[in-house]
Parts: C-alpha cells; sequence; structure tokens
C-alpha cells in the first residue's frame, strides 16, 4: 500500500500547494515577527523636564533620545548615566521622567531611546532596526558621560535591548523589569497550538543580537531584577530562565503579585531604593551626600 502525501483531488492539491507556497514565503522573507511583537506608536509626546535629541545610527537614520535629570542633577552635573530602553507599550517620553525621578538624590542624566519607527525616530519599526539604535545611542552617550559609569536600564523588551548594549560596551550595571528570553518563550510557550509552523519563523526572525539568554551569560557587571510573579505576558518562569543566566552579581526584587506593567509600592520602594544604593556604590561612583556636602 502507498502513501499518499498529497490529496488525491486537483482542488485540495491546489490548498495544500498554495499553503506550503505561503509558508515557505514566510520563512524566507519574514516579517511576521514585526508584526506581532512591534506595536509602536508615534503621536507627538512632551513631558515637562524632559529634552529631546537625535542620534545617528549608521545606516544613515537617527534614533529619538529624551533626556531628564535626576534631582541630585538639578542643580550640578551628573556624576552618572541611564540609559533607559523602553517596553513594547511605553514611551521614552514617559520613561526619562520617571527614571530620573526613581534615581532622586543620586546624580545622574537619564537618556531614554525611543526605538525606529516609534515617537520621532526615523524608519519603520523592525526588530532588524533595534540592536545598532541600541549600540548608537549607547556610543553617544559614552562621549557624553566622559567616562562617568553609564547603567543600563530595560523593562520587558527593552531588556533584551539593555542586555545587548551591556555583552558588547562596558555598563555600571544594570536594572532589569520583566526580562522576556523571545525566541525561547515564543517557541515554548505558543509553538505547541500552531505544531510551531508560525511560532518557528517568527522565532528565528528575532535578531540574535536579541537573544538574552546568550547575551545574559556574556554580562559580568551586578544587576538588579525586578520579577513580576504574576504576570501574563512574560511569565515568571521565563524571567527566571534570563536571571539565572545572568554572569553578574544580582540583586532580585519579587512582586509576587504582580502583572507585567507593575509598579512599586509600599515597603518594597525602599528595598527597590536600597538596590540601586547597591549599584550605585557597585559603581564606585561618589557618594551623593558626600557631593551634597562639598
Amino acid at each position: 500500500m502507498r502513501l499518499r502525501l498529497f490529496p488525491t483531488s486537483r482542488k485540495r492539491r491546489v490548498t495544500v500547494v498554495a499553503t506550503l507556497a505561503a509558508y515557505a514565503l514566510l520563512m524566507t522573507f519574514g516579517g511576521c515577527a514585526d508584526f506581532f511583537i512591534l506595536h509602536p506608536s508615534t503621536d507627538p509626546l512632551r513631558i515637562a523636564g524632559t529634552t529631546r535629541q537625535e542620534v545617528p545610527v549608521p545606516d544613515a537614520s537617527t534614533v529619538e533620545v529624551w533626556t531628564s535629570r535626576s534631582v541630585g542633577a538639578a542643580t550640578r552635573e551628573p556624576e552618572a548615566f541611564v540609559l533607559e530602553f523602553v517596553g513594547n507599550a511605553s514611551r521614552a517620553e514617559f520613561m526619562a521622567a520617571e527614571l530620573a525621578d526613581e534615581w532622586g538624590h543620586r546624580p545622574v542624566e537619564v537618556w531614554a531611546v525611543n526605538y525606529p519607527g516609534y515617537g520621532g525616530s526615523r524608519g519603520r519599526a523592525k526588530l532588524a532596526s533595534i540592536p545598532p539604535a541600541a549600540l548608537a545611542a549607547y556610543d553617544a552617550l559614552a562621549a557624553r558621560a566622559g567616562g562617568k559609569p553609564i547603567f543600563v536600564a530595560g523593562q520587558s523588551l527593552g531588556t533584551a535591548s539593555a542586555l545587548h548594549v551591556a555583552a558588547n560596551r562596558p555598563v555600571a550595571g544594570a536594572v532589569l523589569w520583566s526580562p522576556p528570553p523571545l525566541r525561547d518563550m515564543i517557541l515554548k510557550r505558543f509553538g505547541w497550538w500552531n505544531l510551531w509552523l508560525l511560532a518557528g519563523p517568527i522565532a528565528l526572525q528575532v535578531p540574535p543580537e536579541l537573544d538574552s539568554l546568550r547575551n545574559a551569560r556574556k554580562v559580568n557587571a551586578p544587576a538588579v531584577f525586578v520579577a513580576t510573579g504574576r504576570d501574563t505576558v512574560v511569565p515568571l518562569a521565563y524571567q527566571t530562565k534570563v536571571s539565572k543566566a545572568y554572569a553578574g552579581e544580582t540583586r532580585y526584587i519579587r512582586l509576587p503579585g504582580a502583572e507585567h506593567n507593575a509598579v512599586i509600592e509600599g515597603e518594597l520602594v525602599a528595598q527597590y531604593q536600597d538596590a540601586l544604593d547597591w549599584l550605585w556604590d557597585k559603581a564606585k561612583a561618589p557618594s551623593p551626600t558626600a557631593a551634597a556636602s562639598r
């Protein structure tokens, strides 16, 4: 008895061939990962206390960076810098001001990046455009910092950019909220229901530069991980894979009942601030208290 690999009716054969052709095109030309993962917004925003600048990227485009200073750097030059990569549902305009507030008395200047296709950054929103934009933002900041410590920070998708930078540039430390191992999570969490026919191509289109598991193994700088325990976007098990792969010394802020877009409140605020103090001390930056007394 012979096995029939294709249906015998012409109509069914055409359907199968068309499906296989579509799948081959999907595998060859991609683009579906950008569609499913990235959801850019471009409406103009302006947040008090932030300043806009543009950073050139090697492909001749530019990326938009919003800067803001902490209270500790309001009347003097910053002693360290924070390079923030936002999550998919956020924007640099908001995060620049928010992080400046979080770092408080520590004299820092925050640089928050809008990915290409987000906010006022030029180009299309593509995963492949994020790694070079992230490194370009770091290089511009390093020129501004003049050897002062640079911390990287990120939330969700932004942690992949932060880890890419930390694996390829010197950083003083990292603050990573709900980090997803993108390829691993796409395959293992979403592959089973489509027999990996959709999840496979999407995972393959995630640039290797955004492989957080690989990058985490290369980073020796200290890091603070914020874990959201009831996260339905990046489940805790996937966050833990990244934090366990991380080669540097770590501190954890655990939010056991928190969803993806968590806000640190109550007693955990002091714990988070202690963790930032730990990063600050590890970077051997001048003590904010001592600097203020000069």
